[in-house]
């Protein structure tokens, strides 16, 4: 079993001041895989004094330097991968394959994005006799996930770095191995002490501790949208900045003029992988109502073929769902779905035939759909798609903004058909005719799926303050 019982600080590993014990459960298999020590106020206490501590000189160092940190800390990356991949694939479920090539390749992409994004950034406006520039805005705490674990935490402590600040990473306690693992990487590559810390711990004990304190200037936080307004609340206190990326219901929008033999396998592919765990997975399939059956009929046939199994094992299957709790939840939206009468094509509750152990969910279909019921409404973060008919382009429209998100939207069509949709969408992330997400585009969300953006120069700005230097070319 792995063993990470000490937090990173100050540029050190050191013991926990009062810390619990936690046992990460593999989801395969149910039996605990790494340990770690969820910290306390103390802990976090000590992770701020450090990164106040390096804020003055690392916040002063040249673009260059920084953009040759990054570089460094990518060249580490690359060789650490394996690992990385490794274990993901043994605390949430990813199957190896996909562990190696997406889940870890998106912290590749997102370093590269940021030292491009760094090296073009303009840190200086010329307006009148006046300067306005962009600075490090100080110490910041960063909380991600599991679902997307070295996705999340790169998008958010690279263009950290890269802004000059300093910094408290709080990983998911269901994924903290990869994060500790970065943590050697940037050890190894040689950022300074200080700039970066990683205290383990939940998000009522460390989560909370770092958003209140007073010495906290940002918050960077990732997860379900009621956690994200509680990040807030506690926040408000201090008056810090807050970014968050939140939960999503998206809608995957085809339109009469798609081809659905090809619209509705890449919709359903992109919820399908990681086991429906993604923000932006498209479960909700709206589909005209002449269409509905066909679609329903194409949709089946590709759920029926997911394969899923054991993430160790190579291959292109589906894994676990990441715990128990998450797993009790989806069985109970299934559950639900049927109970409020939408026709249930194929799936269900249970676990898939032959998978005695570990929190397996039946990849599911329904059809039949109105956007009242619950599995409409609430965020599954599991492999279960809906099919919802709508009647006219104008329904569609309707149906599609008819949530309290606004993460990403998916539109299938013809050009002009996705001319006049696609704009009408309340999502921060449009993907047209099998688009995909690009570390160079912003990523975030309107209305309860979160404020700001991450990614590229995007996620760089979200970092910095503004800087207004009156009459300092007078």
């Amino acid at each position: 079993m792995r063993s990470y019982l000490q937090h990173y600080i100050g540029g050190q590993w050191v013991d926990s001041q009062g810390g619990t014990r936690h046992a990460v459960i593999n989801p395969a298999t149910e039996a605990p895989v790494t340990e770690i020590m969820l910290g306390s106020q103390a802990d976090v206490d000590d992770a701020v004094a450090a990164a106040r501590a390096a804020f003055d000189s690392f916040s002063r160092t040249s673009v260059e330097e920084r953009a040759a940190l990054l570089e460094a800390i990518l060249a580490e990356y690359k060789n650490r991968a394996g690992d990385l991949a490794e274990a993901m694939a043994a605390e949430m479920g990813a199957p190896i394959s996909f562990a190696r090539t997406a889940q870890s390749g998106s912290g590749i992409g997102h370093f590269m994005s940021t030292i491009k994004a760094l090296r073009e950034f303009q840190f200086e406006e010329q307006i009148g006799n006046s300067l306005v520039v962009h600075e490090a805005i100080g110490v910041v705490a960063l909380i991600t996930p599991w679902n997307w674990p070295m996705n999340q935490i790169v998008a958010k402590v690279a263009p950290a770095l890269a802004a000059g600040n300093t910094m408290i990473l709080k990983p998911s306690e269901e994924a903290p191995a990869c994060a500790a693992i970065f943590t050697e990487i940037l050890d190894k590559a040689g950022v300074p002490a200080g700039v970066f810390n990683l205290v383990n711990g939940d998000g009522p004990g460390v989560g909370t501790a770092l958003s209140r304190h007073k010495d906290v200037d940002m918050v960077s936080f990732t997860g379900s949208t009621r956690a994200g307004i509680q990040v807030a609340k506690n926040a408000a206190d201090t008056v810090k900045r807050v970014h968050q990326e939140l939960g999503g219901k998206s809608p995957n929008v085809i339109l009469p003029g798609a081809d659905l033999e090809k619209a509705v396998p890449r919709g359903l592919q992109s919820v399908i992988m990681n086991s429906g765990q993604s923000c932006i997975a498209p479960a909700r399939m709206l589909v005209h109502e002449g269409q509905a059956e066909e679609a329903a009929r194409i949709a089946a046939a590709t759920m029926q073929a997911v394969e899923t199994g054991d993430p160790a094992q190579e291959g292109r299957h589906i894994g676990p769902v990441v715990n128990k709790a998450q797993w009790e939840k989806i069985q109970g939206l299934i559950a639900k779905g049927i109970e409020e009468g939408a026709t249930l094509e194929t799936g269900g509750t249970g676990r898939p035939d032959g998978l005695d152990t570990g929190f397996y969910v039946k990849p599911t279909l329904f059809s039949g759909v109105r956007n009242d019921m619950t599995i409409a409404r609430e965020e599954i973060f599991g492999p279960v798609v809906t099919i919802i008919p709508y009647k006219d382009e104008e329904d569609a429209v309707r149906i599609a903004n008819d949530t309290d998100y606004g993460l990403s939207a998916v539109v299938f069509g013809s050009p002009d058909e996705v001319k006049r949709v696609a704009p009408r969408l309340r999502a921060g992330m449009v993907y047209i005719n099998g688009g995909q997400p690009d570390p160079g585009l912003p990523f975030g969300g309107y209305k309860q799926s979160g404020n700001g953006r991450e990614y590229g120069k995007y996620g760089l700005a979200e970092f910095m303050e503004v800087k207004s230097l009156v009459g300092a070319l007078a």
